[in-house]
């Protein structure tokens, strides 16, 4: 580990190897922090971190501090941070509540300036969010979404895998997978079809995908009769059960349909 004399270290934190530790930066007790990890000045780490392997928490971010919630009593909560994320400047992460036990966000991912996670949420791996977005609590992110800057999203929101959310947006309903949203109020806009080739998505993957969509969002249908005719007309595929079982489960609703003006691309 190397760590300047000036940061503050609680002794019965673990810190693995090859560890970087700028000065002024604040590790608290029943902390974890992963090999090859690096910390800048200024950075807090509260009780209840566990950050993997190879994350770099830049200056003044706050990792694992109280919920900002009335119903918290101070029971023991965790943040979990998988490998190889980048938390930039500013970021406040809280850890979660006795509902959850946990904050979880996954590993590869990165957290622009200023991001807030409130407690409870899950963010998957591969995410991507921008300069200040705001989590409320008890939100799921799924793998390889991206959130685009100062998107805010209310409590208990789903965003789908894949999915991406233009900046600005309120994200007050839940977000399917593979899926573009944008517009006020929040509208789907057509598939994330240039994420998903990065992703090494075939073409006939990517059809399908939109097929299933225009159905559910274009065609004006109510969502029963879409998650019907999805089911007759579509054979089995990871994509329709990934999209089915995330409608589904929905509790919140969904994003609007697909606007008048709106372009929905191949």
């Amino acid at each position: 580990m190397s760590h300047h004399p000036l940061a503050v270290i609680d002794p019965s934190a673990i810190i693995g190897k090859n560890v970087v530790i700028e000065p002024f930066a604040h590790i608290k007790s029943d902390v974890v922090i992963g090999d090859n990890s690096y910390i800048a000045s200024h950075a807090v780490i509260c009780e209840g971190a566990r950050i993997g392997k190879n994350c770099s928490i830049f200056h003044g971010a706050v990792l694992s501090s109280i919920p900002q919630d009335l119903k918290y009593e101070n029971e023991y909560a965790t943040l979990e941070i998988g490998d190889n994320t980048i938390v930039r400047e500013y970021c406040t992460l809280n850890r979660g509540t006795k509902a959850s036990g946990k904050t979880v966000i996954g590993s590869n991912c990165l957290l622009m300036a200023y991001v807030h996670v409130a407690h409870d949420c899950i963010v998957g791996n591969h995410c991507v969010l921008a300069n200040n977005v705001t989590l409320a609590g008890h939100i799921e992110v799924g793998d390889w979404a991206v959130l685009g800057g100062l998107t805010a999203v209310h409590q208990f929101v789903k965003i789908g895998v894949h999915a991406m959310v233009s900046g600005g947006s309120l994200v007050l309903k839940d977000v399917p997978p593979f899926v573009k949203v944008a517009r006020n109020p929040l509208a789907y806009i057509g598939i994330n079809s240039i994420g998903l080739h990065r992703r090494n998505f075939t073409q006939e993957q990517i059809n399908h995908i939109q097929d299933m969509y225009r159905i559910l969002f274009v065609q004006n249908n109510n969502i029963t009769k879409g998650l019907e005719m999805v089911r007759t007309d579509f054979e089995a595929s990871a994509e329709r059960e990934t999209i089915l079982d995330f409608v589904d489960k929905s509790e919140r609703g969904l994003v609007r349909g697909f606007q008048v003006g709106a372009t929905e691309e191949a």
